[in-house]
């Protein structure tokens, strides 16, 4: 039986860019041509309990102007709003004015991916399971509304779920290697890397899963980019235990004998592009 969406139900999209859908009918960009009325709902959409006192949107939307000014701009912000969500229709069942604070609501439901991404994240997390994991990265489509890159107010937001996607892909990542699955703990470290080049936990992961591969080469080459990113982006060298673990690989005392893979495999496990 097909699932049944009820047409004033209201799905925010955050991750990855702004896209809001009621009822399963996505809202065209056009609808968001006055950028403040986007700001307003997506400063709304990421507020605890989705809710902003008047003060808190005019320091955030207009930090130059004047109070008289500033509530001036949010009545018409609000006007526009209210219009690209619900055009046609006289009153506002999304944007309500409660005394001197606004609120997003819906009376058939609200989602906000945000929201699905950080609850996800914890129930991976209390579960250890893989496939809560995967379940929880999958809701990450993107950074946090790479359109207002220069924004203040979403700055800090944005880094904080960025480092929650970083961190749930290591923890992933050890959860497979604790398990012994050699190819997809070095998948996931890969992807690691290839968001954070400098993450060195990632890059001795996949230095020491390649060893024990039988992949000298491959685990040499980690080593050399990290040592070229860290330079490049900090003027550090590795860890000392990172060039141990280097110098071990380089000369053959990692892994030993007893490690060593027996029949390695042609070539290690590489990221899907």
């Amino acid at each position: 039986m097909a699932h049944l969406i009820h047409p004033a139900s209201i799905h925010i999209q955050l991750l990855g860019g702004f896209r809001v859908t009621i009822g399963g009918q996505a809202i065209g960009e056009e609808a968001w041509r006055l950028r403040k009325a986007a700001g307003l709902v997506k400063l709304l959409a990421l507020a605890h309990g989705r809710r902003l006192h008047r003060d808190q949107l005019f320091e955030a939307l207009w930090p130059e102007l004047a109070p008289a000014a500033a509530s001036n701009n949010l009545r018409r912000t609000l006007h526009h709003a209210r219009r690209s969500l619900e055009p046609g229709h006289p009153g506002s069942r999304y944007l309500l004015s409660q005394g001197e604070h606004i609120q997003l609501s819906s009376p058939a439901g609200l989602v906000i991916d945000v929201e699905q991404f950080e609850q996800a994240a914890g129930l991976a997390r209390r579960s250890a399971g893989i496939d809560d994991y995967r379940a929880a990265l999958a809701l990450y489509r993107g950074d946090l509304l790479p359109e207002d890159r220069y924004e203040d107010w979403a700055t800090g937001r944005r880094e904080t779920l960025h480092l929650l996607h970083l961190s749930l892909q290591l923890e992933l990542a050890r959860l497979h290697e604790s398990r012994q699955e050699r190819e997809p703990a070095v998948v996931t470290y890969q992807q690691v890397v290839a968001i954070d080049p400098i993450n060195e936990e990632a890059r001795v992961a996949l230095m020491r899963l390649y060893a024990l591969g039988g992949w000298r080469g491959q685990a040499l080459q980690q080593y050399q980019q990290l040592a070229a990113a860290l330079e490049q982006e900090l003027s550090v060298a590795p860890d000392p235990a990172t060039q141990r673990l280097h110098d071990e690989i380089r000369t053959g005392r990692f892994p030993a004998p007893a490690e060593a893979a027996i029949d390695p495999a042609p070539a290690p496990p590489r990221l899907a592009r």
